[in-house]
């Protein structure tokens, strides 16, 4: 990845990070796994009401699936969400004391927790190097000429990685994020006031 693209967007979002609201890890390992296929706005507000009522992973481990789905209905896809919150409280409380692990292999046997918000997880909590794809981060990959659209999000992975330094990754994977949210869009990217256009391999105007 060119340089200038790295001093572009230090200097358009200079200090990124997890729009997901969380105060303790499994917070943000849950609001991760609901974040899927919707928005981290939809998720605040259902989580804002979640650990609230359930404060502790024992009182999430132990709560009522009813009640969890009628609180995270909002976010889609409810009825597997519910199920996955309490069995991966269940299961954190049961064999890691109510800790998320800094192990791949752990999380990603959790259910609803693939590599995506393993990579999420990893890189908030314990800085690891990792870089989760999203549709954000897939979209501006292909801009960039970095990927394809024919790629999928572990080659698009393997494609950032390669040209992103390991230092830089936690920090640039924020940074792709919020650069595909709120600036080179899916729809109506702002392109005319964007430094690094020149770099774009579509044609978005």
């Amino acid at each position: 990845m060119n340089k200038e693209i790295f001093e572009y967007l230090d200097s358009l979002i200079p200090e990124p990070k997890c729009e997901l609201n969380y105060n303790k890890d499994y917070e943000l390992l849950i609001a991760t796994m609901l974040s899927a296929q919707t928005t981290d706005k939809k998720v605040n507000s259902a989580t804002e009401i979640l650990f609230s009522k359930y404060p502790t992973i024992k009182a999430l481990s132990e709560a009522n699936i009813e009640d969890i789905k009628k609180i995270i209905k909002p976010i889609g896809t409810y009825n597997k969400k519910s199920l996955n919150v309490i069995e991966i409280c269940k299961r954190l409380y049961e064999e890691k004391n109510g800790i998320v692990p800094n192990d791949r292999k752990y999380l990603e046997s959790l259910p609803g927790v693939g590599r995506k918000t393993t990579n999420v997880v990893l890189s908030n909590l314990y800085n690891v190097p990792c870089i989760a794809v999203d549709t954000h981060v897939k979209r501006v990959s292909e801009r960039l000429g970095i990927s394809k659209s024919t790629d999928d999000v572990y080659e698009v992975e393997k494609k950032l990685n390669k040209c992103i330094p390991k230092d830089k990754l936690c920090r640039l994977h924020h940074q792709l994020v919020l650069f595909g949210r709120y600036y080179c869009k899916a729809i109506k990217p702002e392109c005319s006031t964007c430094g690094i256009k020149k770099y774009c391999k579509k044609n978005t105007n």
